[in-house]
């Protein structure tokens, strides 16, 4: 495998195996290249893989990563080619992030921008406090998943755990199986035309075709929270 002292900044289609490289070497690497595309192997559940990343990347990772990959990311595509742990995509601001597997708890938390795929299943807390990005989970989310979401999107194409959105902001749900609960001031909404089709556009992005966007639901904000009554006092 090519050690890292060997690899130019601006290489391209090169290897980078963590058993002969350190996760820092690894990281650093990337921080300082802008363009290029890349192949992780060995990556043996290791946290906070290309986190940070800050150009026109393509990063393919062969196996598991743990908490925090992704995070931070910016015009980068990451492909992690396994599960991912917590918190994967955290703080996102831009590209691409897909998850071939499931992932953990508070997948995109707090994702400003750019769009998050996950193949599987996603767990408890998926987008929460969500600022703009788009998550695509074509399996099921567990509870409270997209919590105090402020802006942005979150499709489900299975079912949603208990209180889905939360004290929810202006984020947009679309569930398109069973919904266990709806949390504090989260409501059914009309699916109309207009969010069928941006459903659409974002669906083809994330590579789901074939599927009817008529069946899904879209959730949001009953906006009874934005100020304080006292008639609320007890859903704070």
């Amino acid at each position: 495998m090519t050690k890292v002292s060997s690899i130019p900044r601006t290489s391209r289609n090169s290897v980078l195996d963590l058993v002969e490289m350190s996760l820092r070497s690894v990281n650093q690497l990337l921080h300082d290249t802008r363009d290029g595309d890349f192949l992780i192997r060995n990556p043996r559940g290791a946290h906070a893989i290309v986190c940070g990343l800050d150009g026109n990347l393509k990063v393919t990772i062969e196996g598991h990563v743990g908490y925090y990959c992704a995070g931070m990311n910016k015009r980068a595509h990451v492909t992690v080619i396994g599960n991912a742990g917590t918190g994967v995509a955290e703080n996102m601001m831009s590209g691409i992030v897909h998850v071939r597997g499931d992932a953990s708890q508070s997948a995109g938390a707090t994702g400003c921008g750019g769009l998050l795929v996950i193949d599987g299943n996603a767990s408890a807390r998926c987008g929460i406090a969500l600022r703009g990005l788009d998550i695509v989970v074509k399996g099921s989310v567990g509870h409270m998943s997209a919590f105090m979401a402020q802006a942005g999107r979150l499709v489900v194409l299975g079912d949603a755990g208990d209180g889905l959105g939360d004290s929810l902001y202006e984020a947009q749900l679309f569930v398109r199986g069973a919904v266990k609960s709806l949390g504090t001031d989260c409501i059914e909404k009309e699916l109309r035309d207009e969010h069928r089709a941006a459903l659409r556009t974002l669906l083809d992005a994330a590579g789901v075709r074939n599927i009817d966007v008529a069946k899904f639901r879209r959730y949001g904000s009953a906006r009874k929270l934005y100020h304080f009554h006292v008639d609320n006092a007890g859903q704070y």
